[in-house]
């Protein structure tokens, strides 16, 4: 897959786990964000804020140093797997 095609499937996955109307597993969710972080801050380590939130940010930050060690295109990739597994369209 060239680099457009991978762009152009992730931005068709965001937009496809972004309005689904099915409730997944928290752990799946988790590893959603972690994958859709990263590709998108790939360059710099992100950190989650929600409020007030502590336990949520524990997680959120727990499934990005999973994902830490991922290139920018294989959390993309990964990404992309991920909503075709489990979001039929």
């Amino acid at each position: 897959m060239t680099d457009e095609e991978l762009h152009i499937a992730f931005k068709k996955a965001y937009e496809k786990a972004s309005t689904t109307n099915i409730q997944l597993p928290p752990d799946i969710m988790l590893h959603l964000y972690a994958y859709y972080k990263h590709a998108k801050h790939a360059e710099e380590f992100y950190i989650p804020s929600s409020g007030d939130n502590e336990l949520r940010n524990a997680f959120k930050l727990n499934a990005l140093f999973q994902v830490k060690d991922l290139s920018r295109e294989e959390a993309m990739e990964r990404y992309i797997e991920t909503v075709n597994k489990y979001i039929i369209d």
